[in-house]
């Protein structure tokens, strides 16, 4: 048996009768941390609690193998492995069950994910890195099945990046490429198509990553049989064993879950081959047991018979461990039954701390509000309507944060004539509970540690040349690749061909395969790609080849990509920018403008519109010095029209948030972004050859979304409003309208009704004539303009039509 490079011949007998013992304290300390957790849940303490119980002696092993520098993408049963490495104390475990926000006591998410999702901490406090090679790290657990492996995927590949590109400044990241990425997923889980496109996607980029797959043969109450062909996830996937002559593939290797030193030695050859071969391995680890049933939810007696349940209490991983140390003589039952005993008191104790280190903050929140109403109830003529709510307040044993302050805010309805200082204290003590609550529930959506709203201006020659604007966006790029060596772009056709629009022409050839990259078609893992190499130092750019196929990503954009940043408190970043080409071509999966969607489900995420390729650039450019993640829509019909060529390629920024007055006017404010913005310009000047002046006003960033408020302004001095948009009707027009009209008011400077020009709700029909019919037209912006103007003076404008 090998535990990392010590063999138990190497070491001596006390030594590794230490090395045993202490593995099963883990285990036992793990094990009594989910039978008391569930106790919690009943209990009402907790919400809903989802354990590691029946998988703790594999997590062991896994753990014995995982360095510093070692990362993590896994399922949120892997509390054992958490604490093996020393990141999960039992009152971290209790603290996220109970949800306390303080990241001091539950440091893998603050409160903001249930328990049994994981972190480690790679950001200092001010958002830079930590060396993530004095660390073992685990990256951001999420809920949705299987939605951890495409990151894992990107995790491994950084790995090969490292060790195959020169000029990298790797010291706090990557030692030549020997780190391995571990990922751990549940049986049930390999049905997802998150599981399939990865495992393909990593035996063909033959990166270093060791996959787990914890085999209880259950999925909830569904059983292998309905879930796996041949029930088995292992034989399924023998057509991926690497041959003799170690043709690309996978190791697979099979093991008992219940047996301690297969279990070491199968995880201690994984993590050489895949450190030293930079080979994909599988572990299918077998027999293993769910104690307590799929969660709190439920009860496992319900779906499994006698016989299975009276073999999963046979089986069970401890019970084999404890009966294998005392028949190996390493301890004795007397000397494991105290041992037992004394763990089950430190994890009561424990769960005790780790209870009241959440209560007492409430607790004391509890008093102060208590003293503050007594002193008004004595003041005020509404003492009769406060004595309820003071002795429902100090009858709550147990307060939870909304307890307190929602009576606080109750309060305010019984006072509204009361005025002194007492009065003044309730307010301003609930503006500061408010204040605090925003940093405990709702801070970190955004990285924002830099300003996003540096413009450089693109520098021309007196006489600039004109070009295509694809050659603009490539040029861009190769003064990006050139200056910035942890910089790379993977995508599908991206390397070879230079893209389809080829915006990356010849620059595969000149920065190689490694960073200017073909990948397969397989858009979910491609985000997965730039996930994981992003959270391991590098900036990653993920193409999807067009925003219609964004779709197959989203579900990875929007659980992972978006809230990693908010679900670890600001302690882990992923800075990637996904490029993609949106906008008016031709063909219902070819003309995607369905940002209404996109905007309401990746906040988070910076979505940014350019509308042609200089400013593409500049926002490139910009994004590189930030850390946020974002995604750029390029324009599809615009990388053949002309644009000058910039002098200082690589350094002008748009500024990300700011809108730019494209044509000033005092009529109405036209409000648009991308390609539509071509037409409006066009019927612009239409529209002043029969007096009607129009302002034009780019969007350009949609999230975020016009931080100085310069559209209001411009409401301000036409006093109409009309937003644009090829998207669906209520679609991304509708969050524009909101933003203008609640967020900055201009609903106060309007003197006609505010209204959108949409596409039709139907996806885009075929040709050229399908696009004019189904998204707003030259001919749809004038007449809409025209008619606005017709209502507000019918003698000047007289009706149309």
């Amino acid at each position: 048996m090998q535990s990392e490079t010590e063999t138990k011949e190497s070491i001596s007998y006390e030594d590794f009768k230490t090395q045993v013992l202490k593995d099963y304290k883990v285990a036992v300390t793990s094990r009594e941390c989910s039978l008391l957790g569930r106790r919690e849940v009943l209990t009402g303490k907790a919400k809903f609690g989802i354990f590691g119980d029946g998988k703790e002696l594999p997590q062991i092993a896994m753990a014995k193998s995982f360095k510093n520098g070692d990362f993590r993408s896994g399922y949120y049963r892997d509390q054992t492995f958490m604490m093996a490495i020393g990141h999960l104390s039992i009152e971290n475990f209790f603290a996220g069950l109970y949800a306390d926000t303080d990241i001091e006591n539950e440091p893998m998410s603050a409160g903001r994910q249930m328990g049994g999702h994981f972190i480690s901490h790679n950001n200092n406090d001010d958002g830079s890195w930590k060396n993530l090679m004095e660390q073992k790290n685990s990256s951001a657990d999420i809920s949705p099945t299987a939605g951890q492996m495409p990151r894992l995927l990107g995790l491994a590949q950084a790995s090969k990046i490292y060790r195959n590109v020169d000029g990298l400044d790797a010291e706090m990241f990557s030692n030549n490429g020997n780190e391995v990425a571990w990922g751990t997923i549940g049986n049930a889980s390999t049905s997802e198509g998150h599981f399939w496109e990865t495992v393909n996607a990593a035996g063909v980029l033959q990166v270093p990553m060791v996959l787990s797959v914890w085999d209880d043969e259950y999925g909830i109450s569904v059983h292998a049989k309905h879930q796996t062909t041949k029930e088995s996830i292992s034989e399924v996937l023998k057509g991926f064993q690497r041959d003799q002559d170690k043709n690309n593939g996978y190791e697979i290797i099979v093991v008992n879950g219940w047996d301690y030193v297969e279990l070491v030695e199968a995880y201690d050859k994984a993590q050489k081959i895949a450190r030293e071969e930079h080979c994909p391995v599988l572990i299918h680890v077998v027999e293993l047991t769910q104690p307590q049933g799929h969660s709190t939810s439920g009860s496992h007696e319900r779906y499994k018979s006698d016989k299975r349940l009276a073999w999963e209490k046979e089986f069970d991983c401890n019970a084999k461990f404890r009966t294998w140390i005392i028949e190996n003589g390493f301890s004795t039952p007397e000397e494991i039954d105290k041992l037992d005993k004394d763990i089950k008191r430190e994890v009561r104790e424990g769960k005790k701390r780790a209870w009241n280190a959440y209560l007492n903050p409430n607790k004391e929140k509890q008093q102060e509000l208590l003293q503050i109403l007594s002193n008004i109830a004595k003041k005020s003529d509404a003492e009769e309507h406060l004595k309820p709510l003071i002795k429902k307040l100090k009858s709550t044993k147990e307060p939870l944060k909304k307890d307190v302050l929602s009576l606080a805010r109750k309060t305010l309805r019984y006072i509204i004539n009361f005025n002194g200082e007492d009065k003044t204290e309730l307010i301003n003590w609930i503006k500061d509970f408010n204040d605090q609550s925003f940093d405990e529930y709702s801070s970190h959506l955004y990285s924002t540690n830099k300003a996003i709203d540096n413009e450089v201006l693109p520098v021309y020659a007196d006489e600039p040349k004109m070009v295509d604007a694809r050659i603009v966006i490539r040029d861009n790029f190769d003064k990006i690749f050139e200056t910035r060596p942890e910089t790379m772009i993977f995508g599908e056709d991206a390397g070879e061909i230079g893209d389809v629009n080829q915006g990356l022409e010849g620059l595969q050839k000149k920065y190689g395969s490694y960073r200017v990259a073909d990948t397969g078609i397989r858009e979910a893992t491609i985000l997965g790609q730039g996930i994981g190499l992003s959270l391991r130092g590098l900036r990653p750019i993920a193409e999807i080849q067009y925003l219609d196929y964004v779709m197959y990503a989203l579900q990875t954009i929007s659980d992972d990509l978006a809230t990693l940043h908010y679900r670890t408190k600001g302690k882990q970043k992923n800075p990637l920018i996904v490029r993609t080409r949106g906008h008016r071509l031709e063909g219902i999966w070819h003309s995607g403008s369905q940002l209404g969607g996109i905007l309401n489900l990746i906040r988070g995420v910076y979505v940014l519109v350019p509308r042609n390729m200089t400013k593409a650039a500049g926002f490139y450019n910009n994004l590189l010095d930030l850390d946020n993640p974002a995604l750029i829509v390029e324009c599809l019909n615009g990388y053949r029209l002309k644009e000058r060529l910039p002098e200082n390629l690589g350094e002008f920024k748009t500024p990300i948030g700011k809108v730019e007055t494209l044509r000033e006017g005092k009529d109405i404010t036209l409000v648009s972004y991308g390609s539509t913005l071509r037409i409006i310009e066009q019927t612009a000047d239409e529209l002043a050859e029969i007096g009607i002046d129009v302002e034009i006003i780019d969007v350009q960033s949609l999230l975020p979304f016009d931080t100085s408020h310069d559209i209001v302004e411009s409401v301000k001095k036409t006093n109409r409003l009309l937003v644009i948009d090829e998207d669906v009707p209520g679609g991304a027009s509708s969050y524009i309208l909101q933003k203008v009209l609640e967020d900055q008011n201009a609903w106060r400077y309007l003197d006609s009704k505010p209204q959108t020009l949409t596409a039709k709700e139907h996806r885009p029909a075929y040709g050229s004539d399908g696009d004019y019919f189904s998204k707003p037209s030259h001919e749809d912006v004038y007449e809409k303009i025209y008619a606005i103007m017709h209502e507000s003076n019918p003698e000047k404008f007289p009706k149309l039509m």
